[in-house]
């Protein structure tokens, strides 16, 4: 083990130029992807890696909506089936937020807008629609990057119960609008497990009263 006591080290000193990549290879191609990579990069000894093999889940990008009512200091979560917990104990409906993937030359408000339209009937303007982070799902296997917003909605103009989702998507999902105070409960009680949710609702428990602060400072300008 090396010494490393007393001793300060840059953070994130190194970029794509310090990755060499030889080849790429699609072992599968359907509604996702999946690319074999060989690849060396350079080792913080200042020394290069062996080329190693790493596979990568090219699912693409998405986008995720938080939709809060300030002045009612409400969200709207979205109930739905995923498969991907299949394999776990538990129920595999989630309770999450809007959310959708890219499709061709569309920007991450235009994919807001439009998911929040078809999962929630829910029409957002442009500039109601704001950056939280952008984050990696889970990048030791996967390329797919989240770009996570948050939006003002009125909350006393959706219906808990009601159901929406594109049949063609097979999407059969149900809205619960509820208390900020209850979505966090819901949290903290292991019933939200899904990353954007969780990542979502602990940025919302920071900030939640900047937020309510500036929704009646537009009020009030309005």
């Amino acid at each position: 083990m090396q010494d490393n006591k007393n001793k300060q080290v840059g953070m994130l000193q190194y970029d794509k130029t310090d990755v060499t990549i030889s080849a790429i290879e699609t072992k599968y191609h359907g509604f996702f992807k999946l690319n074999e990579y060989q690849l060396k990069h350079k080792l913080f000894s200042q020394k290069q890696s062996k080329t190693f093999t790493r596979e990568v889940f090219e699912r693409g990008d998405a986008v995720v909506v938080m939709l809060y009512d300030p002045k009612q200091d409400q969200l709207l979560l979205l109930e739905q089936f995923r498969a991907g917990v299949l394999r776990a104990n538990d129920t595999p409906w989630m309770l999450e937020f809007v959310a959708g993937m890219f499709d061709d030359n569309e920007s991450p408000i235009d994919v807001a807008i439009r998911e929040a339209k078809e999962e929630a009937n829910v029409e957002l303007k442009p500039a109601s629609i704001k950056l939280i982070m952008k984050y990696f799902s889970s990048p030791g296997g996967t390329s797919e990057c989240i770009h996570l917003y948050w939006a003002t909605f009125d909350s006393t103009k959706v219906l808990s119960g009601s159901v929406y989702g594109l049949a063609d998507e097979n999407e059969d999902i149900m809205l619960h609008v509820v208390s900020r105070n209850d979505a966090l409960a819901l949290l903290s009680n292991g019933k939200i497990s899904n990353a954007a949710t969780v990542i979502g609702l602990q940025w919302l428990a920071i900030n939640y009263q900047s937020l309510t602060s500036e929704s009646q400072v537009s009020q009030v300008n309005i």
